[in-house]
């Protein structure tokens, strides 16, 4: 049976879309098969709803099971000739042929935005009475004090009680972050005595972004940086001296400017190239006056957008003053925050269970990834990144940072990071950034890696040297319980990531060597592949060790580990060096570890082929449904990952380090920022020492 929650909004303004998001993506994790539904689109193409587009893309939704039925001017028609039943009616259907496809689907209402809010508030509450659907109501309030916070709670809650609908839950949105602890204190449960969730206002969602902007008002770049997703904090319209400006001037102001002022322009260009002056979002340039010919090649170099706009300065002024920021902008920084204001302040597990959703069959990528990400937030660790200057790391720490991830510190100097991070519009506030070189814990892991390295000769004056290294002071700073673990390789080798952790932060007990997998996301399933990116030519022993370590961090992220050995040939058909080694091997893990299935030597079709392991070896209980897949050297797994990769389709999240006493990951140099996010996750998981749920648990170190 389909379970559907009605979203709705009982107050103008209530920032529904964030609700709708948030719990898009609980129900994503939780469930195979969501849907989402609009009932009517404020926007005159129901294909072209902006958070339906979204949704379709986070969300990877077909159309068929995410999708709106009326445009508003339908609507309204239609409640101007009394045929609320044609709406109904229309709704119902649409529901009904999403729900046959569906576990679970979201239906969001009307905005309350139209001229009569009272006629748009009892059409929610009969179209989820007709949909049979409970309601999640959620009350905007912003501009209202606790007290009147609690009455307009008091007073949805009576209304859609009044109207006979069943209420899930009561959501507070939009409230004054300093006033949030006196709204909790003065909403009252009501007769359900169920919590009342409280969302701030979140002001990275709330601000316009540079895009948004430029869309709205459709204006022509004229120079500058290509990127347009940027904050606007405040506009600036520059109608005085350049001192008096340039006294005025913070950072991520929109400068508005007349075409002519070419001392506003040259100014702004100075502020932004100093490390200790503002760096604006963007300038428009109104009146359609061109800059002057001189002053244009600088502008072509500005680190922030300049605009041309032939309207006049209080016109462009009062236009991006009436733009809004919308989350269904799609923007992953403010998906990012919006998906962090609602882990911090929903609980997800009370909400989902009074839903009673069915438990997933499959695991699809998308629903990996998301649980990677809740499963860091959960216990939320400390991860060092020594490769501060990276743009690519800059706005990984960003949208970890605003998703609440995990505690971060960057490496580097502050002032190169912050002018990198203005450059490209993005926000470090929160941030944590140390530079190695300065730092005065620079001594004390001096010291500590003369006396680790004693042995080798290292005197302190070299050890000095060492921890000026961004990657043997993050190594360090792991080592030594500053952090919880560390990322890097996006602008290195691994071997530059792994060196310092061998040299001192070593392997954990009973494990002879590092080795690596790659988590690999297929349409319905994970898959881990091990080792693709360290060992050239493991023997026997390193073999069965890998095979052990790739079975743990199997369990450890939710993959029950059965291990096919991988060879040329399966069982006892074929003999030679190569399959006598992974033979051996498998003999060893078998003695180590009698609890782990494991299948070796076996070729990789009977390995995952439920019909060719009919007749190979019909007796295995890994044969055919193997998960983890061991290959007997770094050529056979590094171009066999990158085939199915290619091929398929799938998904290859790593390489994930494993063996060593602490976690620490590698990037590859071509990573995105995606890939960086999803490692630092999977740091801070390994960090956590725990199992995902329903996984085998890992032994824990001695």
């Amino acid at each position: 049976m389909t379970r559907g929650i009605y979203v709705s909004a009982t107050t103008p303004g209530s920032g529904k879309t964030l609700v709708s998001l948030g719990l898009a993506d609980a129900l994503h994790r939780h469930a195979d098969r969501i849907g989402f539904f609009r009932p009517i689109t404020s926007g005159t193409d129901p294909e072209r709803d902006p958070t339906v587009t979204m949704l379709r893309r986070m969300f990877k939704l077909a159309p068929e099971v995410c999708r709106s039925a009326l445009t508003g001017a339908e609507a309204r028609a239609l409640l101007a000739a009394g045929n609320r039943a044609e709406i109904d009616a229309r709704c119902v259907e649409t529901y009904s042929r999403i729900a046959k496809a569906c576990d679970v689907v979201i239906v969001e209402g009307t905005d309350l935005t139209g001229q009569d809010a009272a006629v748009e508030f009892d059409l929610n509450a009969r179209l989820a009475n007709n949909l049979g659907l409970p309601v999640l109501a959620v009350v905007g309030a912003r501009g209202l004090s606790p007290a009147e916070t609690a009455d307009a709670v008091d007073v949805a809650r009576r209304e859609l009680v009044a109207a006979k609908c069943s209420l899930l839950a009561m959501m507070v949105n939009r409230a004054d972050p300093a006033a949030v602890a006196a709204i909790k204190a003065a909403v009252r449960p009501g007769a359900s005595n169920r919590p009342v969730y409280v969302i701030p206002e979140i002001a990275e969602i709330a601000r316009p972004t540079v895009g948004e902007v430029a869309a709205a008002l459709t204006l022509h770049q004229l120079a500058g940086s290509p990127e347009l997703e940027r904050d606007i904090h405040a506009i600036k319209v520059a109608a005085m001296t350049v001192g008096n400006f340039l006294h005025l001037l913070e950072a991520k102001d929109l400068v508005i400017v007349p075409g002519d002022r070419a001392d506003i322009m040259v100014a702004s260009l100075a502020s932004a190239f100093s490390p200790d002056f503002p760096v604006p979002s963007a300038m428009i340039l109104t009146g359609g006056l061109a800059p002057d010919s001189h002053v244009l090649p600088f502008l072509a170099h500005a680190p922030f957008p300049v605009f041309a706009s032939p309207e006049d300065t209080f016109t462009v002024a009062r236009a991006v003053s009436e733009v809004r920021s919308e989350i269904h902008s799609g923007q992953r920084r403010k998906v990012a925050a919006a998906m962090g204001a609602w882990a911090r302040n929903v609980d997800e597990a009370e909400l989902l269970e009074r839903v009673s959703l069915p438990r997933p069959a499959t695991m699809t990528p998308l629903r990996f990834l998301h649980e990677l990400i809740e499963r860091a937030r959960s216990d939320r660790k400390h991860i060092v990144l020594p490769e501060g200057t990276d743009v690519r790391v800059l706005r990984a720490a960003e949208i970890l940072h605003r998703r609440d991830v995990c505690e971060l510190t960057l490496l580097g100097d502050a002032k190169d990071i912050l002018e990198r991070a203005a450059a490209h519009g993005i926000d470090l506030n929160g941030v944590a950034i140390l530079n190695p070189e300065t730092s005065e814990l620079r001594e004390r892991f001096a010291a500590e890696y003369q006396r680790l390295r004693a042995h080798k000769g290292v005197e302190l004056a070299r050890a000095r040297e060492v921890m000026a290294d961004g990657s043997y002071f993050a190594t360090m700073m792991v080592q030594l319980g500053q952090v919880d673990g560390m990322v890097s390789g996006a602008a290195h080798t691994t071997a530059n990531t792994i060196r310092p952790a061998l040299e001192f932060v070593k392997t954990r007990p009973g494990v002879r060597i590092v080795s690596s997998v790659f988590l690999m996301l297929l349409a319905d399933r994970v898959l881990v592949y091990g080792d693709c990116a360290v060992n050239p030519e493991p023997n026997v022993e390193q073999l069965a060790d890998i095979a052990i370590a790739s079975a743990e961090t199997a369990a450890r992220f939710g993959v029950e580990p059965r291990i096919a050995m991988l060879s040329y040939s399966t069982g006892g058909s074929g003999t030679g060096t190569a399959v006598d080694q992974v033979r051996r091997a498998t003999e060893l893990v078998r003695a180590a570890r009698p609890d782990l299935p494991i299948e070796g030597p076996i070729q990789y079709d009977a390995a995952v082929d439920a019909s060719i392991a009919a007749s190979k070896l019909p007796a295995s209980a890994v044969a055919g449904q193997a998960t983890v897949f061991i290959f007997p050297d770094l050529n056979t797994g590094n171009n066999t990952y990158k085939a199915v990769q290619q091929s398929s389709g799938a998904v290859a999240v790593g390489p994930v380090l494993q063996g060593l006493r602490k976690p620490i990951n590698d990037l590859s140099r071509g990573c995105t920022v995606e890939d960086i996010v999803n490692t630092v996750a999977i740091t801070a998981i390994q960090a956590q020492g725990t199992s995902l749920p329903d996984a085998a648990t890992e032994p824990k170190e001695s």
